[in-house]
């Protein structure tokens, strides 16, 4: 049985992803968003929300760039501390011992720990009421080369331990159920794992 429950956003689970800002190294920032996602492949736009009061807010605004760090197990405590903790107090790529790397096209810096960085421009800033969405265009990706599968080219980040977020919480992902496409295929059984 279904019970009322107040409207709310409750699309869970969400990636949880540290977005790094600056155009100089003493304006570096890192901040954490689980507002993200993809808006459209070709061209490849992506978006985050962020709060009006947020250090970071400001930064993007005035550089028109960001970069989407992907996060795995071994980032989740630097996640969780970059979230929390404000850059107005502390210099979070020193706090958390995470190395700021020079992007192909943008100024703002690459998280060097993180498996995969998506370089991106500000298209539109989208006032939306606690946040304002930034609509942004991928202008290059970054990738370990170590997840890349040599055979056929694909990034393999299920290797790299990705977290998401849900309800206040940081989880790892489970067992893979299916690969797209894997419930009309002739033989189901050889297509699930």
């Amino acid at each position: 049985m279904k019970v009322p429950f107040k409207p709310g956003t409750l699309i869970y689970p969400l990636p949880a992803v540290m977005v790094s800002c600056g155009d100089e190294p003493e304006n570096y920032n890192i901040i954490t968003v689980a507002w993200t996602g993809t808006l459209c492949t070709e061209p490849p736009l992506c978006y985050i929300s962020v709060r009006h009061e947020r250090h970071s807010y400001d930064i993007i605004k005035r550089t028109g760039e960001f970069v989407i760090n992907l996060t795995t197990e071994e980032l989740c405590r630097a996640t969780d501390w970059c979230g929390v903790r404000s850059g107005r107090d502390y210099d979070k790529f020193k706090e958390m011992h995470l190395t700021p790397e020079t992007g192909q096209v943008v100024k703002a810096p690459l998280i060097a720990e993180s498996p995969l960085n998506i370089e991106c421009q500000v298209m539109e800033v989208r006032p939306l009421g606690s946040h304002d969405m930034f609509m942004a265009r991928v202008v290059a990706v970054d990738a370990d080369e170590r997840l890349i599968d040599k055979s056929t080219g694909a990034f393999q980040l299920n290797h790299a331990g990705p977290i998401a977020y849900s309800h206040g919480k940081y989880y790892t992902l489970g067992q893979k159920l299916g690969s797209f496409g894997f419930s009309v295929k002739k033989n189901n059984r050889h297509n699930k794992k």
